[in-house]
């Protein structure tokens, strides 16, 4: 592998750390180090983390001392935005990506910047208190129009426009500028949270890549695509080559869940500082699990750069390429897994705590899904990438076919459960995962109406989870996962249950909690999992924008619309809670962070989207004729068949 062509001019670039330094892909850059005697370090991705084995103590630093135009310029005046970011000598300017053709490194001058190590990695930004609002926008209550057709969307924007200028929108959006982690002048994401009342920071200094999304998705809508993109390119270079975690080594491809942007002294100069990236791919995480969705949201943000932006440069760069066949390589791989959908542990997305999703969660597969329509349409139609289509398109049949056949119940299907024969031996079973009829829950015929329903959080053998688990819901309308009648079912059922899962705030994580017993054992008596709370039941804002692309996508807009005006009744006079508690979300969560970012973010990307729907179609994927047609061939062949296919593999 190491040895190919392909990747060679991928590993020449990181030896330059190319990224945000250079975008030449074929020229090799002489690196001049003698001046001034500063000593310059640029290790290459593999070398990324240094370990000592005696000390134990596992680092990964990635260091940039590159300039836009690989010069080094002199620079003693730093704004209030710039103090925010790199405390390294860097070029003036940098705000942009650097120049395709540059042959050569030079360095002008050595003084060292002010120095201001703000808390959390960020600038000494002004305080948050600052932006509260003393008073929350009054909405005037109208009727909303059930079809989503032109009516709705007059609706929609008489509402939005109404009142003037949205006082909320103006904090939300200072707020999120607040949050903005600078790495050597660039804009490289967001802080998960900007609290300044709490005393525990844990990791919520650092960025996340799935809590960036909603932050990136709004700079999109708004067309600032630099941070986006510095993002996408600072987190390949993150990705795992040769990655440690306890003296094991998870496959090749893994994105991190997180980073963080540190300021440390350069090694054998005190006067000087350099930027360090030190990510975490679990090892320091709260049950020490590695993310599954991190790779997953990778490929959608880069997706949705392209289609807001017009710029497809970036997906169709060689490292860029590279990094989605690793992530599809380590998600494709095989393994004594007998079924299309992802196996993952429990904690591994947005639920990181043990929460009994280990298995098949329905959130994951909607990830899949998404992310591998997204792969399809991105990689270059070359020779190279013909086996990776074939895989793509093998596994997108497979797994569309599984979750929409076996993931989906309404009133029908449960009845067709409640009579289930088990203990079953053919090709041609009616109850081919041996489910038992004693496990319809009580809740659920109360809670399933007569017109809608929903795809189940989990699917094994012997096993059904029967909670509705509302990102995996969501997202498989908005991936076209569930095809356009289930989609229409979950939004009725989601309007059905208006009082059971939006409450006082959208949107519930799950529902039901779990309780009791139940929640002794699958959640091991978790103190901040108790029922209605956090991520068992409780009530996250974040999913404002999910549930906003889903119900645009069905040309509902209404339903988004009710939700964002239930959130802003409180969601600005709360400051911004991570999460809400109680069955009607009148609680702010007992251990939620307030200025949560992707809380921030998600309602902002939920008013763009109201205030211009079009823009949704750069977040959605349309439904593939081809696969509405194969989905169709296998509802409608033998089994036997089947089993004579011989899947194709592929090698990087």
């Amino acid at each position: 592998m190491a040895t190919s062509e392909a990747i060679l001019q991928v590993l020449l670039p990181r030896l330059h750390h190319s990224d945000l330094c250079t975008n030449s892909l074929n020229s090799v850059h002489t690196i001049k180090a003698n001046v001034n005697n500063r000593r310059i370090k640029i290790p290459v991705s593999m070398q990324v983390h240094s370990c000592s084995r005696k000390s134990q103590n596992c680092r990964r630093r990635v260091y940039a001392l590159w300039s836009r135009d690989s010069v080094f310029h002199e620079k003693t005046d730093v704004g209030r935005l710039e103090s925010m970011g790199c405390q390294c000598q860097q070029a003036e300017g940098v705000s942009g990506l650097t120049t395709e053709d540059q042959n050569e490194t030079r360095f002008k001058g050595k003084t060292r910047r002010p120095t201001s190590n703000p808390i959390n990695g960020t600038s000494s930004a002004p305080s948050i208190e600052g932006y509260e609002v003393g008073q929350q926008l009054k909405h005037e209550k109208g009727d909303h129009v059930r079809n989503g057709k032109a009516a709705a969307a007059g609706t929609t924007k008489d509402k939005l426009d109404r009142g003037g200028v949205n006082v909320i929108e103006d904090e939300a959006w200072n707020l999120l500028r607040n949050s903005i982690v600078y790495y050597c002048n660039n804009q490289v994401g967001t802080i998960a949270a900007n609290d300044p009342s709490s005393n525990s920071i844990l990791n919520y200094d650092q960025v996340f890549i799935r809590d960036f999304i909603p932050s990136g998705i709004a700079f999109l809508l708004k067309g600032e695509y630099d941070i986006v993109r510095n993002f996408i390119l600072h987190t390949l270079q993150l990705q795992s080559w040769e990655k440690t975690m306890d003296c094991y080594s998870p496959g090749q491809g893994l994105m991190p869940a997180s980073f963080k942007v540190r300021t440390v002294p350069l090694d054998g100069d005190d006067s000087a500082t350099e930027d360090v990236l030190d990510p975490d791919f679990g090892e320091a995480a709260i049950g020490r699990v590695a993310p599954v969705d991190s790779g997953l949201w990778w490929i959608i943000l880069l997706r949705a750069y392209g289609k807001c932006s017009g710029d497809l440069s970036l997906q169709e760069r060689i490292d860029v390429q590279t990094g989605i066949k690793m992530i599809l390589k380590l998600c494709l791989a095989d393994g004594f897994d007998m079924f299309p959908t992802l196996l993952v542990t429990d904690g591994s997305c947005m639920i990181d705590r043990r929460m009994g999703i280990h298995g098949h969660p329905l959130e994951i597969q909607a990830l899949f899904y998404s992310a591998l329509l997204s792969a399809r349409e991105m990689l270059a139609p070359e020779d190279a990438s013909a086996d990776h289509i074939q895989a793509l398109n093998n596994r997108l049949i497979a797994l569309s076919f599984h979750v929409r056949e076996y993931y989906w119940i309404d009133m029908r299907k449960i009845n067709e459960i409640y009579r289930y024969k088990t203990e079953e031996y053919s090709y041609d079973a009616v109850n081919k995962f041996n489910i038992y009829p004693d496990q319809i829950p009580s809740w659920l015929v109360e809670f399933m109406p007569s017109k809608g329903g929903y795809l189940i959080g989990n699917l094994q053998p012997a096993h059904m989870d029967f909670r509705f688990f509302s990102l995996g819901n969501l997202w498989s309308i908005v991936s076209s996962l569930a095809t356009v009648d289930q989609s229409h079912a979950i939004l009725d059922l989601i309007e059905a249950k208006w009082d059971e899962l939006v409450a006082d705030m959208p949107f519930k994580i799950c529902y039901p909690a779990l309780q009791g017993q139940e929640w002794q054992i699958i959640t091991g008596s978790d103190p901040k999992n108790t029922p209605w709370s956090y991520h068992n039941g409780g009530s996250w804002p974040t999913l404002l924008w999910q549930l906003t692309v889903a119900c645009i996508k069905m040309n509902r807009p209404e339903v988004g619309l009710k939700a964002v005006e239930v959130a802003e009744r409180r969601i600005s006079q709360d400051k911004w809670p991570e999460y809400y508690d109680t069955k009607r979300a009148r609680f702010i969560g007992k251990q939620a962070r307030l200025y949560q970012t992707w809380s921030i973010a998600g309602y902002l990307v939920a008013k763009l989207l109201l205030a211009n729907p079009s823009a949704a179609k750069s977040l959605v994927n349309e439904e593939d004729s081809e696969l509405v047609n194969a989905f169709s061939s296998m509802i409608s062949a033998n089994p036997r068949r089947k089993r004579v296919r011989r899947r194709q593999s592929f090698i990087i």
